[in-house]
């Protein structure tokens, strides 16, 4: 969920009126549709719909649309750049998330009764210990704008993935076989996005060789690019000069006007 990367301080956070159409006005000034600027970059953004750890559309997001930075989809632009040449294109799920998103974490991981989507985000870890162990926290680095949750996958190969905990197709372990999971990336990292699991950790040895050199080939891209990894977390990534390092957003995630 890439709640972990906190800042100890508590900076301000700019509130706004939660928007009743899926289309808002203009974003803040700095903030881009990634779509606009990059269309090329497969979305498949997991908490506006359904499949993802609480298992139903999460607060704030009103449209499945990546908005980030400017500078962060601008380097983001260059991965992707880089990348086409060896026959890979970029795939986000999340990107800016409203600070509303992330106190529905909050209220969610108190509810200890829910485990609805257990098996396919945390098999292996008690819900209770989610604060304790950094799975969620109260604030999140995607706030302020410039942190992004990705994978490669070959070109042309993209498939958004549609289950629910109510469609009757039963759900997956995260830290299966890649080829036994649901496809959450067409290159096998390991693990699934999302998975709260020791296995997820980039430097993880118990994932397969293939697996570990993925993920050495996705931070290294994203590290000549201006952007910092997160230890706990192989999808998640942070522009490193972010140009709002001390402020956490609310406005919600809307599709970019026509």
């Amino acid at each position: 969920m890439s709640s972990t990367h906190t800042c100890r301080l508590w900076p301000t956070i700019l509130m706004t009126a939660v928007a009743v159409s899926a289309v808002a006005g203009p974003l803040p000034e700095g903030f881009v549709h990634l779509q606009t600027l990059a269309p090329e970059i497969v979305q498949d953004m997991r908490y506006h719909g359904a499949y993802n750890f609480i298992g139903q559309p999460i607060d704030g997001y009103l449209a499945p649309s990546c908005i980030l930075t400017r500078q962060t989809a601008e380097a983001l632009q260059a991965v992707q750049t880089e990348v086409v040449k060896e026959g890979l294109q970029v795939k986000v799920f999340d990107c800016y998330r409203p600070t509303r998103a992330v106190a529905h974490f909050v209220r969610w991981s108190q509810d200890v009764a829910d485990q609805r989507m257990k098996i396919a985000f945390y098999p292996r870890v008690d819900k209770a210990d989610f604060f304790r162990l950094g799975y969620v926290a109260e604030r999140s680095g995607h706030s302020r704008g410039s942190t992004v949750d990705l994978v490669l996958e070959p070109i042309g190969t993209s498939a958004d993935v549609a289950v629910t905990p109510d469609d009757g197709r039963p759900l997956v372990d995260c830290t299966a076989p890649h080829a036994d999971r649901y496809p959450d990336s067409a290159l096998d990292f390991g693990t699934g996005f999302d998975c709260m699991d020791p296995r997820s950790h980039p430097d993880n040895t118990e994932v397969s060789a293939a697996a570990q050199a993925n993920r050495a080939r996705l931070t290294a891209v994203m590290v000549r690019h201006g952007f910092r990894p997160l230890p706990e977390e192989w999808w998640h990534f942070t522009l490193k000069y972010e140009p709002f390092p001390d402020t956490y957003f609310d406005f919600p995630v809307t599709a970019p006007s026509e």
